[in-house]
């Protein structure tokens, strides 16, 4: 059955990005330590164009990360492009030309913007009237895949906050930020109840995996 699911790495004390957060340095200082259990993987590297890379506990995550996904939804901070309108020659993303999607992705925006198709299947629809509007297209889009959600934080805080995130895989790194984006912040009150279903020990991360609790 298709559903809604994220994967999103943070830090031992609660943060999925650093301060300082910048289109130049998009995860804030010391955020790039985030995700250095994923970059060395095979699948990361396949998926991005690249050669080589390890096998290890952590590559079913990283598989499931886009596996059986027929459209992903993001925030304006995760593609990119810096705040205000986007200008006469707008951004395009960090990925390149050919982004490792392969399918369409709904970007949350508050800025009108045209799709912006690229190679190998990924098209940018921008959403600028939110979540609801934002997961109805990207289901219809998915058809019987799952939706992905891809960040950032509060971006996974609005879909946990509404009830509408299925599953989520937090994947913990054994570093402190001492700032930032928390993860688990804004949930309103009661916060939504999650079930764990699934921990998996590997080098450098503790992947969590959770279910919405009925």
């Amino acid at each position: 059955m298709s559903k809604v699911k994220a994967t999103i790495t943070m830090s031992l004390d609660g943060y999925a990005a650093g301060p300082s957060q910048s289109t130049e340095n998009p995860l804030g200082i010391g955020g790039e330590q985030l995700h250095e259990w994923l970059i060395p993987l095979k699948t990361f590297r396949e998926g991005h164009g690249g050669e080589g890379g390890e096998v290890n506990a952590s590559t079913p995550i990283a598989e499931g990360i886009l596996g059986n996904v027929g459209a992903t939804i993001m925030g304006r901070n995760m593609f990119g492009g810096g705040p205000g309108p986007w200008g006469d020659e707008p951004w395009q993303g960090y990925w390149g030309d050919e982004p490792p999607y392969h399918h369409p992705v709904f970007v949350l925006t508050r800025h009108a913007r045209e799709p912006l198709e690229l190679e190998g299947g990924t098209t940018f629809f921008f959403v600028t009237d939110g979540i609801d509007s934002a997961l109805t297209g990207a289901r219809a889009a998915a058809e019987d895949e799952d939706v992905s959600i891809g960040g950032g934080a509060g971006v996974l805080q609005q879909f946990l906050a509404a009830g509408y995130l299925d599953e989520i895989v937090v994947s913990v790194r054994p570093i402190l930020l001492g700032g930032g984006a928390r993860l688990f912040d804004n949930l309103g009150k009661p916060p939504p109840a999650l079930r764990q279903v699934e921990v998996v020990d590997a080098p450098g991360v503790t992947h969590i995996r959770y279910v919405r609790a009925s």
